[in-house]
């Protein structure tokens, strides 16, 4: 199969610094010590049209989108980085820094061409040995990653614009790899920052993509800023999902964070914001009547509320205890206590997402509702002798912050002993990578999200790996679920794939590897000034527009 693109370029500029105004107010709420310094930064200079402010989901403090598996990570990567490849609206794989790809007649043998004219934000060309040292280093993190190397027998760089991938059978792992998105995409750097090891984070974040990231003005954790990539190059599709044309029409985009869900509503009633990612489910009434603010679910996958367990240490080490702990917990608690009233949610015990091609309700009879009585049973079976389960709980993360409590009440009623322990999102990435005990700064359930969109196979959801300590913090260890993972790689068969994703689903339901807690469609609001919102797993700024209402 062959892919070709014609190239068009758009002459884009890049304005002065910019500010809000009008932040004055914000400041003067003493409840809010940290508005004072968000008010600070905001107050540089007047707003111009086609600057858009944006309160995302969380803070934005890692930028290397190699290290974490955090959607705020990959948003930031997405505005400086581009793909090879992405996935359209339809969910089908498109070229995206490629020009084309060919496959030899055994299938073995997979060669792309990069498109003409990708320069780096330096203004250097983007090469073919760019791209070989990125996927080197993504794949030695990224769970998809891993499974294509595998199978990888050989990578080699033809010239500037050429490069193949060999492998041991014949697969479209390379196809499937190179276009996921969502969290830790296979981000494309120049080689000297590529070949950082993948254990140290990158210093500098040149990239090719759409936007520039303004080093000099980042605040880590309260706002980052963006301007116009004026070389970029987007295709002349139209922009679908995260494939087609990436045509940006602002000037700058400013990340900011707002210390409490109340102040960024006001802050988007008072036009002092235009975007707000995630509104807390129980706040979205108090927008639903405002003629400029527009309430809407950008991904109408959406995405799924899971909780992970620590297999390394006690309790969970045990399987007895993680199936007590699983018909302890039961998703209408979980869901009716984040999404409330708004009817944006539904139960879904399936691994690899409801609605998705390997669907599957097995499970749900333990994931629905609680069987406190076998939850009790299994823990006098398992021999649980008091050992204190360490919930983490991220109390700046509105979308995370519920379901660490509800199931911290739950595990109490059937006899564990919990110590949920508050802490903000950042000291909670940086602590669930800890392989230390739970006494020394380890942890044993960690509650998240996954966008659907990433975890629909058993290849893209990284959570279902399960190869020990290098597999996704929680480090199940499982040998069938690693043998799966490669045979979904290497094989076609639409029926062999759907028995594989079952058998998967049920080994994961079965030993607790990741315990789904259902789905939910994210509310996101923003100013009608704004249009070019695209349907897609991730807040995209190119394609938006501002108008000056």
């Amino acid at each position: 199969m062959q892919h070709k693109n014609q190239n068009e370029k758009v002459k884009l500029t890049v304005p002065a610094a910019t500010g809000l105004s009008a932040v004055s107010r914000i400041t003067r709420c003493s409840k809010y010590l940290a508005a004072a310094a968000f008010g600070a930064l905001l107050l540089q200079g007047a707003a111009v049209a086609q600057t858009v402010v944006a309160v995302m989901q969380s803070p934005l403090r890692v930028l290397d989108p190699m290290i974490t598996t955090a959607h705020i990570t990959a948003d930031h990567g997405y505005m400086i980085y581009d793909t090879l490849l992405g996935i359209d609206a339809q969910n089908k794989i498109q070229p995206q820094m490629l020009d084309k790809w060919q496959v030899s007649a055994d299938g073995k043998t997979y060669a792309f061409t990069l498109r003409p004219g990708l320069k780096w934000h330096t203004g250097a060309a983007v090469k073919a040995d760019d791209c070989v040292a990125s996927i080197k280093r993504w794949a030695e993190k990224d769970q998809t990653g891993q499974v294509m190397m595998g199978l990888l027998t050989d990578i080699k760089v033809i010239d500037d614009s050429n490069f193949t991938m060999t492998f041991k059978v014949p697969t479209d792992i390379a196809l499937r790899a190179l276009s996921r998105t969502g969290s830790a995409p296979a981000f494309m750097m120049p080689k000297a920052i590529a070949e950082t090891p993948s254990s140290q984070a990158i210093k500098e974040y040149v990239g090719s993509g759409p936007f520039k990231f303004v080093a000099a003005e980042f605040k880590p954790g309260v706002k980052s800023v963006y301007v116009k990539n004026p070389d970029y190059l987007p295709r002349k599709e139209a922009a679908s999902g995260s494939a087609g044309g990436k045509v940006v029409h602002l000037d700058r985009v400013e990340w900011v964070t707002m210390p409490d869900p109340m102040i960024a509503i006001n802050a988007l009633v008072k036009k002092e914001i235009d975007f707000y990612e995630a509104v807390p489910y129980d706040l979205v009434p108090m927008l639903k009547n405002k003629s400029d603010i527009k309430v809407d679910t950008i991904s109408k996958v959406g995405f799924q509320y899971v909780y992970r367990f620590n297999f390394l240490y006690p309790p969970f080490n045990n399987r007895l205890l993680r199936q007590a702990a699983m018909h302890a917990v039961g998703q209408d608690d979980v869901l009716k206590a984040i999404v409330g009233k708004t009817g944006l949610f539904k139960n879904c015990a399936a691994v690899f997402g409801c609605g998705m091609p390997y669907e599957s309700n097995y499970g749900m009879d333990i994931l629905g509702k609680p069987d406190l009585e076998k939850a009790r049973r299994l823990l006098k079976e398992g021999n649980y002798d008091g050992t204190p389960v360490v919930i983490m709980n991220p109390t700046d993360f509105p979308d995370l912050t519920v379901p660490p409590v509800v199931i911290a009440q739950a595990l109490r009623k059937v006899g564990f002993k919990v110590d949920l322990q508050a802490m903000d999102w950042q000291t909670l990435l940086t602590r669930r990578a800890s392989q230390e005990p739970p006494g020394k700064g380890g942890w044993n359930i960690l509650a998240t999200f996954n966008l659907v969109s990433d975890s629909q196979n058993p290849i893209t959801n990284y959570q279902v790996g399960a190869n020990g300590r290098k597999a996704w913090p929680g480090w199940p260890d499982f040998k069938r679920i690693e043998e799966i993972r490669k045979e979904f790689a290497e094989t076609a068969d639409a029926e062999k794939l759907k028995k594989l994703a079952d058998e998967a689903q049920h080994i994961v339901i079965d030993e607790g590897i990741v315990v789904p807690l259902g789905q939910a469609l994210r509310p996101t609001a923003y100013r009608t000034s704004l249009s070019g919102i695209l349907d897609a797993p991730l807040p995209f700024f190119w394609n938006m527009k501002k108008s000056d209402k």
